[in-house]
């Protein structure tokens, strides 16, 4: 029991060190990883279509 409580108190200890990011950090990261997310889905989505007629092409003719 005395491991556990050790190990509480030394996590509590070790979030007031952390430097949390502001909210306007938070709002700006969030869009960059949306923006991402979606510049790369649509990058895969291109690979696809060309790599699925590549392959239309060389089964059908």
């Amino acid at each position: 029991m005395n491991k556990i409580s050790e190990y509480i108190k030394g996590s509590i200890e070790e979030m007031k060190k952390v430097t949390w990011p502001t909210k306007k950090e938070t709002y700006n990261y969030t869009w960059l990883v949306i923006g991402i997310s979606i510049g790369v889905a649509i990058f895969i989505g291109v690979l696809d279509y060309f790599f699925t007629q590549g392959f239309q092409f060389l089964i059908y003719k």
